[in-house]
């Protein structure tokens, strides 16, 4: 066993002395020990039932002949973070969780891990320091947050909350409205309830194969959740018996069908950044091209909100994850050959699955659209690419042309949206806010709901270097790359200057010559960082562009 390194034989007395001092008796210290990596904490919502979620896991570990240890990762609720600096250290959390999980696994030596995660850069973090470790490891998620109730019997959500203080701005809400979403949108523990970044990742996690089924859909505040904990506890144990671990299972087919799921599901445009990055981590490299040849030949099949109104809940009640890849692999979508963490393939996990409800999950031969949820944009403002979430943008903005309204902070942008600046045909542009000029990819849920809740949602495009959350629906164009920070074009835009976008045929351009942006460049000069000191700052020396993932070298 790996743990023997740090427990067998006379050397290793004394560190199995400090074992002693933690109250484990021989049988335990013999037995394998498992890491149990706990996400919990009192300020994510998504987070805060995870000490029951974890016991869960120890039981099943112990019942199946471990020994479970629990530590600690690190996670930020976005919802709360948004909208201020606080959203700066949202990003960079991903590779603070992957790092320290990394050092946690080593200098104590598991011989296997059970990943806890459930909100939007945890569950990425911890994928990424699985593929780094290379060690047996299982993902059980917290699970999602039930959808809110309204008064009036309609079902709500984070997004609603937010588009709900741009309806409020614009006179179209009161606020007692607005009091009414803040108590109803958010009623459970667990990750919100659409289809927002969380839920996308712990989807994923289940497409990727690191997961258990109904690990990306079953509702936190059902026992379901708990009993899908003890069988990963249990599962564990059969990984390190085979010893099955994460690269056997995220291989480049394991990625391509996670991108495959990823289009069909319409999750967070997010995943165009996590995916990269973890893939870097398991030796591997994707570009983003490879998700529109994917589209191109993906349906969707899903419209969740804030795409549609079903909800994580809805998807559990029609077969999950599971039952959407049963669908898939109808046109032979999916690589079903692959390893998971099951100790089965992927083909075999499917036998028996279902769609239960057609209308959640849409027949594959009746989809909501014949290409994927997401679509990369490249031109003369995103030579690297750029990303949409184009399953949630309004059929009016598909291919839009509009006078660019300039602004070198979100700050600045919300400011004039909330003040009815932003009139219908404009295109938002926020800029300077990207891995490094942020620094941290701040997401830009605040103006892109300010715009839907104003009315400007079938109107009114938005571009930024910076990113945004699943939350987020219509024209919002995020992950321009290269950033504007490191010399990219859109630092280069001038306020009025004509953008045309054609999402259909993946294009995004403004209509000026090369030549005028290049004397434009002669003259730009790029402002000084907005954070000097601390772990931001170094962060931003070390970050690479979004089209990478945004991953540190």
């Amino acid at each position: 066993m790996r743990s023997d390194n740090a427990k067998l034989g006379v050397a290793r007395t004394p560190n199995k002395s400090l074992m002693y001092a933690l109250g484990m008796t021989d049988e335990e210290i013999n037995r394998p020990l498992i890491g149990v990596v706990n996400s919990f904490n009192e300020i994510v919502p998504g987070h805060m039932h995870l000490r029951q979620i974890a016991d869960a896991v120890k039981a099943g570990v112990r019942a199946a002949g471990g020994t479970p240890i629990e530590f600690p990762a690190i996670a930020v609720c976005d919802g709360i973070a948004m909208g201020h600096v606080g959203m700066k250290y949202s990003l960079v959390t991903r590779d603070l969780i992957a790092d320290s999980t990394e050092a946690m696994a080593i200098a104590h030596q598991f011989d296997g891990l059970v990943m806890i995660p459930n909100c939007d850069k945890n569950v990425p973090g911890l994928l990424m320091a699985a593929a780094r470790l290379n060690i047996p490891t299982i993902f059980v998620s917290g699970g999602p947050m039930l959808a809110g109730h309204l008064k009036d019997g309609r079902r709500t959500c984070l997004s609603h909350m937010f588009e709900a203080v741009g309806a409020y701005h614009a006179g179209t809400l009161d606020e007692a409205g607005v009091e009414e979403y803040t108590e109803n949108a958010c009623p459970s523990c667990g990750s919100c309830s659409g289809m927002y970044t969380a839920n996308s990742m712990n989807c994923l996690c289940e497409a990727i194969g690191m997961a258990l089924k109904g690990n990306g859909t079953i509702p936190a505040p059902l026992s379901g959740r708990l009993r899908l904990a003890k069988k990963a506890g249990m599962q564990i144990m059969e990984l390190v018996e085979k010893n099955i671990c994460p690269r056997d299972i995220m291989t480049e087919k394991a990625f391509e069908n996670a991108d495959v799921v990823d289009m069909a599901l319409g999750c967070s445009t997010n995943t165009m950044l996590h995916l990269p990055a973890i893939a870097h981590e398991a030796g591997l490299e994707i570009s983003l091209d490879m998700s529109n040849e994917i589209s191109e030949k993906t349906p969707n099949l899903c419209h969740l909100a804030p795409a549609g109104d079903t909800f994580m809940e809805d998807l559990d009640l029609a077969g999950g994850v599971h039952a959407v890849m049963k669908e898939l692999t109808k046109k032979g979508l999916l690589h079903t050959d692959v390893m998971t963490v099951t100790g089965k393939t992927l083909a075999e996990n499917l036998e028996g699955v279902e769609n239960r409800d057609p209308n959640t999950i849409r027949p594959i031969d009746n989809p909501y659209s014949a290409t994927g949820g997401i679509a990369v944009l490249k031109g003369n403002i995103a030579p690297d690419g750029c990303v949409v979430k184009k399953s949630a943008v309004a059929d009016e903005m598909m291919v839009h042309e509009g006078p660019a309204r300039v602004f070198d902070s979100e700050e600045d942008a919300i400011e004039a949206i909330y003040a009815q600046k932003i009139k219908a045909g404009d295109v938002v542009v926020i800029r300077y806010e990207g891995p490094k000029g942020g620094p941290g990819m701040r997401e830009m849920l605040n103006p892109t709901s300010a715009i839907v809740g104003m009315g400007l949602g079938a109107s009114v495009a938005l571009i930024t270097d910076g990113r945004f959350s699943g939350a987020t629906r219509g024209a919002a164009i995020g992950h321009v790359s290269p950033e504007a920070a490191s010399g990219g074009n859109i630092g280069l835009i001038n306020e009025g200057d004509i953008i045309s976008i054609d999402i259909p045929n993946c294009k995004i351009n403004v209509n000026v010559s090369d030549e005028e942006l290049e004397a434009r460049r002669a003259n730009w000069v790029c402002p000084e960082p907005k954070i000097k000191t601390g772990y931001a700052a170094r962060y931003a020396k070390l970050v690479t562009s979004a089209d990478k993932g945004a991953v540190l070298m």
